[in-house]
This record gives structure tokens, C-alpha cells and sequence, in this order.
């Protein structure tokens, strides 16, 4: 079985390299190599339904079954994106690719919206689903995302990213770089694992 789920990773890694028309072929293939190997895939059912009693967003009703920690965890959140030394756009593009490489269709679509009312075009958005390699990118833009990609893949950020993001941010801000992608990847965690339905009029990932 193990054989089989790495054929299909070696047909995935193929397909990858024929480019964003293979990403129908990818996600199929990925999705088979995961059951291969044993990894369950996301419930789409809400193992924690969002209480109606509460007011707002479906994380929030959510995590009001949890009150404490929904006033722990608010804190930390609210300084993420209320009092960010990071520029909103840079803040976004963060956010939209971990919620990406998470697989976390929620906060994919929520911060999609937010985005555009920070200066990030349609079709920027949707390339940040290609990653920092895609034709289009500012070299910053591109040390961004790979700061995302680097933080999901290794938990660290390599010394060229670094490097290159030191080249404008000070050090709070690289600091905030890393705080933002670790708590996106946290609330993916969550959102993914309770089963959060997206909101009404929001939608998930590109098709």
C-alpha cells in the first residue's frame, strides 16, 4: 500500500510541473495517495455546530461553546490582524497562502474577501494559490509567500527568505511574520478539525 501511495506522490510531483490546468488531476490524485497511505480526509459534517444562539461568524459561534478559551485565543487574534507591525496586504497574502497550503477553504474564503479591500487584485489572489514560483510576483511578494511555504514545510524560515525580507521589514515585523503564518495555520487547525461551515455568501477556493 505504502508503494502504491508513493506512485500516485511521484504522479502528483508530475502533474505539478504540467502547471495550474493539472490542478483538477492533482487534487484527485492527492486525495487518493492520502486514503492509500491512511490519512483520513476532512469531515464535511460539523462535529462542533456553530451555536445559533450567538451572534456573528461561523468561527465565532463556534468557539463560543469554548468561552474561555474563545477570550484567550481572541486576544492573540485580535493583535494579528487589528495591531499587525505587517502592512495589511503583506498580512493578507500571508494569511491566504497557509489557509491554502492548510487546506482551509473557511478562512480561505473570509480572507479572499478581505484581500480586495486591501489593494489585492482577483487575479493576484487566485495566483496565490500557484505559490511564490508563479510569473507575475514582486520579488517581495515572492519572499513572502515563500516565508509561508518555508514555515508550513520546515517550521523555519530559510536564511535567503530571511535575508530578503530583512532587506525592508524591521525586526518586529519579520517577528510578525512568523507570529501571523503560525496563527493562521492554528485557526486552520481548528476550523479544519470542528467541521466550521463557511458563512452565507462566502465561497471557498477558486475553481
Amino acid at each position: 500500500m505504502k508503494d502504491q501511495a508513493s506512485t500516485r506522490a511521484r504522479q502528483c510531483i508530475r502533474c505539478l510541473s504540467r502547471g495550474p490546468r493539472a490542478l483538477v488531476v492533482i487534487v484527485g490524485l492527492t486525495a487518493s495517495a492520502s486514503a492509500l497511505s491512511g490519512q483520513e480526509a476532512p469531515s464535511t459534517e460539523p462535529r462542533i455546530p456553530p451555536l445559533e444562539s450567538s451572534d456573528g461568524l461561523n468561527i465565532t459561534k463556534t468557539l463560543a461553546h469554548h468561552p474561555a478559551l474563545a477570550d484567550a485565543w481572541g486576544s492573540f487574534a485580535g493583535y494579528i490582524f487589528r495591531e499587525s507591525t505587517l502592512p495589511p496586504r503583506d498580512r493578507e497574502l500571508l494569511i491566504l497562502r497557509i489557509g491554502y497550503l492548510c487546506g482551509s477553504a473557511y478562512e480561505w474564503g473570509q480572507h479572499a474577501r478581505i484581500a480586495r479591500r486591501v489593494g489585492l487584485g482577483d487575479d493576484e489572489i487566485v495566483r496565490v494559490t500557484d505559490g511564490p514560483g508563479a510569473a507575475g510576483w514582486s520579488s517581495f511578494d515572492r519572499a513572502l509567500l515563500r516565508a509561508a511555504d518555508e514555515l508550513h514545510r520546515d517550521a523555519y524560515i530559510s536564511d535567503q527568505t530571511w535575508a530578503e525580507l530583512g532587506a525592508r521589514y524591521d525586526t518586529k515585523q519579520l517577528m510578525d511574520v512568523v507570529f501571523t503564518v503560525g496563527e493562521y495555520n492554528l485557526v486552520s487547525m481548528a476550523l479544519k478539525t470542528f467541521g466550521v461551515p463557511l458563512d452565507e455568501g462566502i465561497e471557498g477556493f477558486p475553481r
